[in-house]
C-alpha cells in the first residue's frame, strides 16, 4: 500500500497572532510561512509523488502552491475530510482566553469526550480524517501501484489524530504528539499495518532549543506557531 507523506500548512496568521483559527476564511501564510512552502520542494525533491492532496483552507493551498509550481505534472484534489477541525464558536478566538473555559482541560486530557460548541467532536475529526486517508489509499494503489507515494497537506489536530489513528493510539493521548508548521510526517501503509517512518520533520532543530518564555503542559490546541 501506499506511503503517505502528511504536511502541516506553513505558519499562519493566525498561528503568529495566537488564534484558533479553524475554518475563519482569509487565514493565510505569514512571511516565514511563505517561506517554509518556498522552501518544500527542495526537501521533497527525491520523493517520487503521485499525487497531491489539500485541505481546502487557503493556508494549506498556499503551502503546497510552490510544490505544484515545481512539479507542472502534478494537479491539486482538495478534500473537505482533511481540513481542521471545526472548533465552531471558538473559531477566531484568542488561545489564551480559551484556556480559561472548563472545555479546555477536556480537550487537553479526555478529548474522545470532547466536542466544541456550535461545531464537531475530536472523535468526528478524527473518524472523517482516517476515512480519507483509507480511501486515498485504495485510490493511489489502484492508480499508481503499491509502491506510491503521496503527499497531503492539513493541519496540526488532523496530522496528530492521523498518527494516532496509524499507531493504534487511543485518541486520548494524542495531545502527546507534536507537529510544527510545515513539518513533514511519513506513514507506510500495508496490508496489515502502517509504519510511522517520520514525525514532525522540519529538518530545524531551532525548535528543540530552550525558549524565553518556557512551553506549559497543555498541548496548542491547532498546531501552535512552531519555533519562534
Amino acid at each position: 500500500m501506499p506511503t503517505l507523506i502528511l504536511v502541516r500548512h506553513g505558519r499562519s496568521t493566525a498561528n503568529t497572532a495566537g488564534l484558533l483559527a479553524g475554518w475563519t476564511p482569509g487565514v493565510a501564510l505569514d512571511e516565514r510561512g511563505a517561506a517554509q512552502a518556498a522552501a518544500l520542494p527542495a526537501r521533497l525533491s527525491e520523493l517520487p509523488l503521485a499525487e497531491v492532496v489539500s485541505s481546502p483552507l487557503q493556508r494549506c493551498r498556499e503551502t503546497v502552491a510552490p510544490l505544484l509550481a515545481a512539479r507542472p505534472g502534478l494537479s491539486l484534489h482538495t478534500d473537505d475530510r482533511i481540513g481542521e477541525c471545526d472548533y465552531g464558536d471558538w473559531s477566531g478566538r484568542k488561545l489564551a482566553e480559551l484556556a480559561d473555559e472548563p472545555l479546555m482541560k477536556v480537550v487537553q486530557q479526555h478529548p474522545t469526550a470532547a466536542a466544541f460548541p456550535g461545531g464537531e467532536s475530536m472523535r468526528q475529526m478524527q473518524h472523517r480524517a482516517a476515512e480519507a486517508v483509507r480511501e486515498w489509499n485504495a485510490r493511489v494503489e489502484a492508480e499508481h501501484g503499491p509502491d506510491a507515494v503521496y503527499l497531503m497537506c492539513s493541519h496540526g489536530d488532523i496530522i496528530k489524530s492521523l498518527v494516532a489513528d496509524a499507531l493504534g493510539l487511543h485518541l486520548d493521548l494524542f495531545q502527546r504528539i507534536s507537529v510544527e508548521p510545515c513539518s513533514v510526517t511519513a506513514i507506510r501503509y500495508t496490508r496489515l499495518r502502517p509504519f510511522l517512518v517520520r514525525l514532525g520533520d522540519t529538518g530545524d532543530f531551532a525548535s528543540l532549543a530552550p525558549r524565553e518564555q518556557p512551553q506549559g503542559p497543555d498541548a496548542t490546541v491547532g498546531g501552535g506557531a512552531g519555533a519562534p
